[in-house]
């Protein structure tokens, strides 16, 4: 009689956790890649397509203003439809989009394309992050696999500047965005065959009324942020852009805590780590953004040099992206995350004020440690504050609050583009205004640096 070979039943029908967990990651890679290769190209987009500091503050943020502002409604949408049909969904969105832009023939009409990529990612975001809670559902193993997306999703930052600069120089800029379609491709393969649905909650009525009033008051805002310089900071259209933005945060806060099925509930807020990782993801998103817009305009503009050498600037900065963030991982698993969130902030903050003198003269060693420093910083915060924010709620609430945390990082990238850029117009010379722009950066690094160490990690 031939013995059957038993199978434990819990192993039956379980994806490999390694390949969900690359197939996950691949999807962000391409996100940030995207964004990464984008700051490397806006000197090219610029001379074909025209347009000054505005209109490639626009092409910037065309992107993440549309990502910041539908985060909060993928969020829900991952938790009501399933964070797997959400996740493939923003994947074929983002392939198409990619494929389009590279045929743009106007800046007005790369904007518009950018925005409709900026949906398709506005999906990856929290889908992957709720398809990640519920792999891994221990608060160790899952800091690990945080760890590990943030450094693929690193390794994107990494590449990026770098495949960038080389694409640029060699294929022109609209080669960087059929990049994007092969990798989609992939990570819509590898999610179909190792991802599993998750449950699907019962339907509520959508909340029309917030996602409206959030879209609202954050493009109004980096509207007067943007085009301040263009109208005058006095003009009546600024005053309107400033009092919506402001009448729309308002409402926005009203319609939240009145309704029934609110995009952001309120009450998350009651918890101190989640508040205090909303400012943090913000502040630390600022910095980064900043920098990655005004450092490749100065090294292309002033210093001179081609796109591919520019890639090349940055590799300190971002190489830590790729291998510290797994480290991190492990730190936070055994340590908690504020230590690690504190020094990220703070190594930032001093590669950030190191570049305070930086002009046509200086010498790249002192560039180069500054951008390594900011490099270690970034990668010691990101994955920290994530795993601190999404471990601080309850499972069933993942999705929500992982949609408010990326919201929030989002909305400091616009303003970081935003700001840094209107500082710059605004300036006698791009010299001057790169310098304020980097005194305003470690101001608010610095200040990410206390929020965390004061309030991260603690359960009132």
């Amino acid at each position: 009689m031939e013995k059957t070979m038993q199978i434990p039943s819990s192993s039956i029908g379980k994806p490999p956790k390694g390949m969900l967990l690359l197939g996950l990651s691949l999807g962000y890679f391409m996100v940030l890649l995207d964004m990464t290769v984008v700051s490397v190209a806006l000197p090219a987009i610029h001379t074909e397509l025209g347009g000054g500091i505005s209109g490639l503050q626009w092409v910037v943020n065309a992107y993440t203003i549309v990502f910041a502002g539908l985060l909060l409604s993928m969020g829900a949408f991952a938790d009501k439809l399933g964070a797997k049909r959400v996740y493939t969904g923003g994947l074929a969105l983002f392939l198409a989009a990619s494929a389009i832009s590279a045929t743009a023939s106007t800046l007005g009409e790369l904007i518009a394309l950018r925005a409709i990529l900026g949906i398709g990612g506005s999906a990856l975001m929290p889908a992957s992050l709720t398809l990640l809670a519920h792999a891994y559902p221990g608060t160790v193993e899952r800091a690990r696999a945080l760890g590990i997306w943030a450094a693929v999703t690193g390794a994107a930052m990494a590449a990026g500047p770098v495949v960038g600069g080389l694409l640029v120089d060699s294929l022109g800029w609209r080669s960087i965005f059929l990049l994007n379609v092969p990798l989609a491709g992939i990570s819509l393969i590898m999610t179909f065959l190792y991802v599993r649905e998750t449950e699907r909650k019962s339907p509520k009525s959508f909340d029309f009324g917030g996602q409206i009033t959030a879209v609202v008051a954050l493009a109004a805002l980096s509207f007067g942020l943007m085009e301040g310089e263009t109208y005058g900071w006095n003009s009546p259209v600024i005053f309107a852009a400033f009092l919506l933005a402001l009448l729309g945060a308002i409402l926005f806060l009203i319609v939240e805590a009145k309704g029934k099925a609110p995009l952001l509930p309120l009450r998350l807020f009651r918890n101190t780590t989640v508040s205090a990782g909303m400012l943090a993801g913000m502040a630390i998103n600022i910095g980064l953004s900043g920098i990655l817009f005004v450092l490749p305009l100065f090294f292309q503009q002033m210093r001179g040099l081609p796109a591919h050498i520019v890639g090349l600037v940055f590799l300190p900065m971002m190489i830590p992206l790729a291998f510290n963030p797994i480290l991190t991982g492990r730190l936070v698993g055994r340590i908690g995350a504020r230590i690690p969130m504190t020094l990220g902030f703070s190594l930032s903050a001093v590669g950030t004020l190191l570049q305070v003198k930086t002009d046509v003269n200086t010498s790249y060693v002192i560039t180069m440690i500054g951008l390594l420093l900011i490099g270690f910083g970034v990668s010691f915060t990101i994955p920290s504050l994530m795993a601190a924010v999404i471990s601080s709620v309850p499972k069933e609430q993942t999705g929500a609050v992982s949609g408010a945390l990326n919201s929030s990082r989002q909305l400091g990238s616009t303003l970081g583009v935003a700001i840094l850029g209107s500082i710059l117009s605004g300036s006698k010379s791009f010299i001057d205004g790169m310098h304020m722009s980097h005194i305003v950066t470690f101001v608010i690094l610095f200040g990410g640096s206390l929020l965390s160490f004061a309030f991260i990690g603690r359960k009132k």
